[in-house]
């Protein structure tokens, strides 16, 4: 037999419009065309004054229908009978009558989408009267729904309220309009039984994987909504060869459709990054019945979620295509008709979804790739997406199978700031919270570092929330959680009881993972050889109780399930995170006393962090002696090191406090401009959180604060430099002003320029600058650097804003006729040499100065 649900579809659009617009009244003067939304009932043509087509031409309508869909079977396809056929009819046409007696408004109708529309219709037209069987019923639900989707596309482009009001309802419904053509060709004949058991399938599929959960955070494991957890992250080519050198840049692509460029990826990610997550959303979204998400790939496919720790069992075979639902506890499995699957896979409709193949034996590893490569020859044409942690198996590990491989980039800052807010939106959180958080994480270099996929932007939240808006007020806290949330609870609430038989005690990892942190910190290298990290981990043995495990295999289990290790290119072994590798290393360092060497290390930068974690960890006279020990350096780095290491150490003698900061205070605040300049150099990120302000500042020291944190040019000094940006003196602003082009243009433009008083002068080198200066409504003071064109000043400058106007380059056209466009515009510095015939050419009320030098924004130094 046929697939009912299939015929339905096989009306083609260009049938079906026709008949629905003969439901409608014809468009005449003033016919529907109002400024408000109107009900249907008030459309259509077979009832009120308009009338133009009877109830019984309805019943033609509805006969047409179902003679154009029984006309798409095939010879002995024929789902009903004549007898059925003329039930169906009847059904139909009663339901399209309903459009005279319903109330729904043109507007409302088009948001309900064609599902509910059509629910709608039906509501007040029982079936049970007209005996419909199953597959009576499932082609009049299908016709139904071609119909409803139809009739909402005909009132898109029908009501002027609606066109001007549900823009995008029309485009998603045009969408829909093409998704039926789509299913023509996509959708073979199925059984009534197949097509009944794909949509409890799919009821299966939205309730199982339509929550995220997100395991190992203190606050407790929390269940969310798919469609208000899901994160858009992206997707790239992997970058570095076997060699370990740095390929070319390639262009990333939104994670959700990696399966619309290629039909089979192999798709890297480290941990936390969202694998699994993307996992579940293109599996509800391939198994809904809603055709509008942008994806025509996933239209009409069904698909398979097979998490390889689940359907890996010891001693038994991987499962052939009938056993994949009962390999994964699917409670439908049972009803599955025979084959099925088979069926499914052979028409190329399927999604197979292999998540974590990283979470399979190392000797499974071999007969997982040739289960793969049978599958994809034994049913070429499906979708097939197969996830991995990065250093578990080899690159190129599917490509003999046709399997591109791509890796999940980390996230950005819009994908931080969209992460953080939806978590406290669906953890009920007040948004407040939230902003909090973002500016901790925007303002603290450490906390931005940990930010870079959802696993641990989770993990901030959670401790965020925890503290009533608070992260730990030490760095130490913040590792320590992440560590225990990484090494141990994930795994175990993740129901991953041991791994490539050996499961690595939580203190065991930290103490493996301590030695190649101290390492790679004393040897100052990023990254050490395969070789180098089993020998530590190999000499380390003797003093662990591990039950006779071998080197090889405790490197591995390391390896795979700390989270914190990677093989970034083949024989190479690294931290995914440097915060980790830097707490690590320094917990190390104390237990192993290297005090001395830690500060004869102070003038490095890559330092730093491990040398104040280490006064995190140290006992109170370790951590006086290390203070000690940085103040004696006498150098700017050294008494700035020692002055924030006063945060980190629990308990400091009072005179050792004192002597820190009296020499803070020979630095900070800098009395010149030179000055800081060189404590910014000396400091970086970490004078941050010594600088004063803006409260309680005259306005010298507010000028010298600002002006130091303006060197250094990091997202962390920009959220500092955001807190002056009220500040009244002229000059704070001015430099504020200045500093525009050391950081990211728009983000400071919306964080600080929008918020300044239009008179201070602004530099743009570039179109983008003007533009993004037009967008805060134009600015009254214009520094124009470098080259530029007449159209671009006329064509992007605010004319009704601009006052005053500054020239660094020559001016491509002699005159200056073009000022004229600019209305308020009082004064034109021009600092190149200027012909003064041709400044007198500017219009009148306009003074044109020939200057050689810019001003600067500055004080005395």
């Amino acid at each position: 037999m046929v697939d009912v649900t299939a015929l339905g579809a096989r009306v083609a659009s260009s049938a079906v419009m026709p008949l629905v617009r003969r439901l409608f009244v014809r468009d005449g003067p003033g016919a529907g065309l109002v400024d408000r939304p109107v009900r249907i009932s008030a459309l259509v043509s077979f009832r009120g004054e308009k009338r133009t087509v009877t109830p019984k031409d309805v019943e033609k309508i509805a006969g047409e229908l179902v003679r154009r869909a029984l006309a798409a079977a095939g010879p002995g396809e024929e789902p009903v009978g004549a007898a059925e056929a003329a039930v169906v009819k009847d059904a139909l046409a009663r339901t399209l009558a309903r459009l005279g007696e319903i109330t729904v408004e043109d507007y409302e109708a088009v948001g309900l989408g064609p599902e509910r529309f059509a629910r709608e219709l039906s509501a007040g037209v029982p079936l049970a009267p007209y005996g419909l069987g199953k597959s009576g019923t499932l082609l009049y639900e299908r016709l139904l729904h071609t119909a409803s989707l139809h009739i909402l596309n005909f009132l898109t482009q029908r009501s002027t309220y609606v066109a001007r009001r549900q823009t995008v309802q029309a485009q998603q419904l045009a969408r829909l309009v093409q998704a039926v053509d789509v299913l023509l060709e996509r959708l073979p004949s199925r059984s009534a039984e197949d097509a009944g058991f794909e949509e409890r399938y799919a009821d299966h599929i939205a309730a199982r994987y339509g929550t995220l959960t997100i395991y190992g955070l203190d606050a407790g494991t929390r269940e969310w909504p798919l469609d208000t957890a899901y994160l858009s992250l992206e997707a790239t080519r992997p970058r570095a060869g076997r060699d370990g050198s740095r390929g070319p840049e390639y262009p990333t692509v939104a994670a959700e459709q990696v399966l619309a460029g290629h039909d089979q990826v192999f798709l890297r990610g480290v941990a936390g990054s969202g694998k699994t997550t993307l996992v579940q959303w293109l599996a509800v979204t391939a198994a809904s019945r809603v055709y509008d998400h942008g994806l025509p790939h996933l239209i009409g496919q069904v698909p398979f979620v097979l998490p390889m720790r689940r359907i890996v069992r010891p001693g038994a075979e991987l499962p052939f295509p009938g056993d994949f639902l009962r390999a994964v506890g699917c409670p439908v499995a049972g009803e599955q008709p025979p084959g099925w699957v088979e069926r499914v896979l052979r028409a190329r409709r399927g999604v197979l979804l292999v998540d974590g193949i990283d979470e399979v034996a190392g000797d499974r590893r071999a007969a997982a790739r040739r289960w793969l490569r049978e599958l994809v020859r034994a049913f070429p044409g499906n979708l097939w997406l197969v996830t991995s942690r990065p250093s578990a198996v080899p690159e190129e590990w599917l490509a003999a199978e046709g399997f591109s491989e791509l890796v999940l980039a980390p996230m950005g800052r819009e994908g931080v700031d969209t992460f953080v807010r939806r978590w406290h939106r669906a953890a009920e959180v007040d948004a407040s919270v939230g902003e909090s958080l973002l500016a901790s994480v925007r303002g603290t270099s450490e906390l931005t570092g940990l930010a870079t996929n959802p696993l641990m932007c989770g993990m901030l939240c959670a401790l965020h929330r925890d503290r009533r808006g608070f992260l730990p007020q030490d760095r130490r806290s913040l590792y320590e959680a992440a560590l225990t949330m990484l090494l141990e609870r994930r795994d175990r609430e993740r129901e991953l009881h041991g791994f490539d038989g050996l499961r690595l005690a939580y203190a065991t990892q930290v103490q493996l993972l301590q030695k190649l942190a101290w390492w790679l910190i004393r040897n100052s290298r990023a990254e050490l050889d395969r070789d180098e990290a089993l020998g530590i981990v190999e000499r380390s043995l003797p003093a662990l109780d591990l039950d006779g495990a071998g080197g090889e295999e405790v490197y591995r289990a390391l390896l795979l399930r700390s989270g914190l290790l990677r093989e970034p290119a083949e024989g190479r072994v690294d931290f995914l995170h440097r915060t980790f590798q830097d707490y690590l290393g320094a917990r190390l360092a104390v237990q192993e006393m290297d005090f001395g060497l830690l500060v004869d290390h102070a003038d490095r930068d890559q330092w730093e962090d491990v040398i104040l974690l280490a006064l995190a960890h140290a006992r109170p006279k370790e951590a006086e002696h290390m203070l000690r020990r940085l103040t004696e350096l006498g150098t700017p780095r050294g008494t700035l090191l020692a002055a924030a290491g006063l945060r980190y150490a629990a308990e400091v003698a009072p005179e050792v406090r004192g002597r820190v900061e009296e020499g803070l205070a020979t630095h900070v605040p800098p009395a010149t401009k030179a000055a800081a300049r060189d404590v910014a150099q000396a400091g970086g990120d970490l004078v941050l959180g010594l600088l004063p302000g803006p409260d309680g500042l005259d306005d010298d020291t507010a000028f010298r604060v600002v002006q130091t944190a303006a060197h250094l040019r990091s997202e962390a000094a920009l959220q500092f430099l955001s807190r002056f940006r009220d500040h009244a003196d002229s000059f704070v602003g001015t430099q504020l002003a200045a500093a525009w082009h050391g950081f990211d243009r728009d983000q400071y433009a919306r964080e600080i320029l929008a918020h300044l008083p239009t008179q201070y002068a602004v530099d743009a080198y570039s179109v983008e600058d003007l533009r993004t200066l037009r967008s805060l409504g134009g600015w009254e003071h214009i520094h124009v650097r470098g080259p530029y064109r007449v159209e671009d000043l006329t064509g992007l400058i605010v004319p009704e804003r601009l006052r005053l106007l500054a020239l660094d380059a020559p001016h491509p056209v002699e005159g200056l006729s073009w000022l004229a466009a600019f209305p308020a515009l009082r004064s034109v510095t021009v600092y190149t040499d200027l012909d003064p015939a041709v400044a007198r050419q500017a219009p009148p009320g306009v003074t044109v100065r020939n200057e050689i030098v810019p001003p600067s924004a500055d004080r005395q130094g």
